[in-house]
Parts: C-alpha cells; structure tokens; sequence
C-alpha cells in the first residue's frame, strides 16, 4: 500500500474515495445518537433509574469529548490508517458490549467506550483534506461532512424504527457488526499516511491550548459554530417534546419521522465548500449565522397546533439545518488551509469547543422549556447565533478597516 505524503504533486482525491469517505463519517458518527431516542428503553431493561437514564446519553458525550481532546490530536502522530481501523474495532467491541448489557452500570461503561472510539470520523475529515488538493479541498469536505450530517440526522430516527420493529438489542448489534465491516474496507481502500516529524505525545497534547490562543482563525471559527451548534442542540431537545407534548400529540415514530426532515438541510454543505474554495467564507458565513436565526424565527411564528404549525416546525428545522451545516464546512475548510501538520490537531480543538456549545444548548433548551415553556426556548436557541452574527460583525469591521488603510497607503 502507497503512503499519501504529498498532495500538491499527487493527483486529487477520486469520487470514489470522496463517497466512501463521506460514507464512512455518516456510518461512525451515527454510533452517538442511537441512544438518544432510546434511552427510556435501555433504562427500563437494564435497571437504571429515571434519574440515572440521561446517563446513557451524557456519558457517550463524555467519551466523544474527551476523544476530540486525547485521540484526534495523534493524527499528527500517528499512522491514520493504523489509527482509524483501530478505533473502529474498538468502537465495534464497545457496541456490541451494548448490545449484550443486561445491568445499567455495564451499559453506561460501554456508552463512554462507544463515544471514545467514534472519534475516528473526525480522523478522517482531516485525511480528506490531505488527499485533496488546495483549489478543491473546500468542495471535498463539504462532501465529506454531508455524510458526516447525514449519519446525525438518520441515526435517531432510524434507531427509533428499528427498535419499533424488534428492540433496542437489535440496533447496537447491527451497528457492531457494521463498524466491523467499515474497518476492513477502510483497512483495504484507504492509503497510508504517516505525519512528518511529529512532537511527543505530551508535546502534541501540551499544544493545544497554545493553538487556541495563538490561531484566531480557529477562534473565530470555533466560535461561529458554538453557536450554531448550540441552538441546533437546543432545538432538536426541545422540538420532540413539544411534538410529544398536548400541543401536538405525536407519537414516537411520528417524531421520528419528523426527524428525517432536516436531512435536506445537508445539501448546504458542498455549496458551502465550493463557496470557500472560491474565496467567498466570510459572507458565506454571515448567512449560514441568519439562517440559523431564521430557522428560530420562523418557529416562532404562530401556527398553531395542526398541519400549519407542522408545517413552519419543519421548514424551520430544515432552516436550521442548513445553516449549521454550511458554517460546519466553511470552520473546516478554513482551519484545514493552515499548516498540514496540525490539522488533527486544529480539528480537534474546533470541534470538541463546539461540541461544548452543543452540551450547554441542550442542556439549557430542556431548563427552559421546562421552567418557562416553548417560546422562551425558541428565543433562547435564536440568541445563539445571534451573538455569533455580532461576533462576525467584529471581523467583517476589521476587513473593512484593512481594505481602507490599503487604499489610503
């Protein structure tokens, strides 16, 4: 197997290698969110309280974080190969341990282990980037990320399906045996890449806060999907209870399939991609903010309980969906332009500080809509990006104020 070292005289990346990619991102990725619309199941079969079920859930988050922070950075280590396969094998053992879990504590050991290992979707977003080259690496991780949004997007509802149709064993079972597959076509199909002259362990790790500080790009852009991310958490914890809720009276495939709507608003990520790849991040940016602000504004309009109000919820989500997943591709494309040796790094840090933004929307949109009901969850999801387009405003001031002193010069 060849070693991918060199992308400016290597050719560009194939379609076929984009899809699997893109494939690949979608299938691990989905390993986080399967528990999400089973929770109440889970808790039910495996002794877990009331209080202790949102365990399942926080726990994967846990592990998924602290796998963005420790084990993402080693793509700068590291052989990617090497190390994505063994995530993924990891990652199988830990869903079939899942699977197999007959007590509560077993089960919430194994969700922190399953969020750990699906790490290795955010591996090889970055090994995407290597493979493309610079005039096409915005379009190839949008493409990428279409998958990766596409494995978010269908795994709660496709979770909730199946486990309708046979149980909750027979979801995490399927996706062990899938991952294990994944790993041997990965195994197969990907090439080598091995990262030139990489630090130490503790020297990779040690850095991390130094590039945060030191690389305002990344910043800026960490903040931007912050954001987003955060009022998508908070209307995707909030919307299925509302649907749940007397106002609607939705039963949980209904929900599900309500869910499969904003699957459409992953079509704004090679768009997003091809709008960075020609130059245009900044106003690209400035609407996928406004369309995360509109998805809120259009939930807030009165629609009442029946097919309209149905109606504006959807279309709001696919709103919002766009956006998130738009700003998602343009942070990337940005931070994947620096240097090439740190980009597991750099995508690390992106992601696991939003992510943080996505823990803290969740968790705020359930308090709300529990203390002070849906339209006071909808405004506070609307305040997220709202602060973000402000921050925006402070870079778009600073372009302006560089163009000028240009001209003036």
């Amino acid at each position: 197997m060849s070693t991918q070292t060199d992308t400016d005289t290597a050719p560009d990346i194939a379609p076929g290698m984009v899809l699997l990619l893109a494939a690949s991102c979608g299938l691990i990725v989905a390993n986080l969110y399967y528990a999400q619309t089973l929770a109440g199941p889970i808790a039910a079969a495996t002794g877990l309280s009331a209080q202790a079920a949102g365990l399942v859930v926080t726990l994967t988050q846990i592990g998924y974080a602290l796998g963005l922070l420790f084990f993402v950075p080693l793509g700068d280590l590291l052989e990617n190969r090497r190390l994505v396969v063994g995530a993924l094998l990891f990652t199988a053992v830990a869903l079939m341990g899942a699977a197999l879990s007959t007590s509560g504590w077993a089960f919430l050991a194994c969700a922190f282990a399953i969020g750990l290992g699906s790490v290795a979707a955010q591996l090889l977003v970055p090994f995407a980037a290597h493979l493309s080259h610079e005039a096409t690496r915005g379009h190839t991780v949008g493409r990428v990320v279409s998958g990766l949004l596409l494995g978010i997007m269908l795994a709660r509802p496709a979770a909730s399906l199946i486990a309708d149709a046979s149980n909750w064993h027979v979801v995490f079972g399927g996706a062990s045996v899938l991952i294990v597959l994944l790993a041997l076509l990965l195994r197969a199909r990907l090439p080598q890449r091995v990262p030139h002259n990489p630090p130490p362990y503790g020297e990779l790790i040690g850095s991390l806060w130094r590039l945060f500080a030191t690389i305002p790009v990344l910043r800026r852009r960490a903040f931007y999907q912050f954001g987003l991310f955060g009022s998508f958490s908070l209307f995707w914890t909030v919307t299925p209870m509302m649907l749940a809720g007397p106002a609607f009276k939705i039963s949980q495939t209904g929900i599900a399939l309500f869910a499969l709507v904003g699957i459409t608003g992953a079509v704004a990520s090679p768009i997003a991609g091809r709008l960075a790849d020609r130059g245009h991040t900044l106003p690209a940016t400035a609407a996928a903010l406004l369309l995360g602000m509109a998805g809120f504004a259009m939930a807030l309009l009165p629609g009442g309980s029946g097919a309209w109000g149905l109606a504006l919820l959807a279309a709001a989500s696919i709103v919002l969906d766009m956006g998130v997943a738009a700003s998602l591709v343009l942070g990337q494309r940005a931070i994947f332009s620096l240097a090439p040796e740190l980009r597991s790094r750099l995508n690390g840090i992106y992601l696991a500080t939003f992510f943080a933004g996505g823990a803290i929307g969740s968790a705020l949109g359930g308090w709300v809509f529990a203390r002070h009901g849906w339209h006071a969850a909808l405004l506070t999801g609307l305040a997220f990006p709202a602060l973000a387009l402000l921050y925006w405003c402070t870079e778009w001031a600073g372009r302006l104020a560089r163009r000028k002193a240009a001209r003036t010069a």
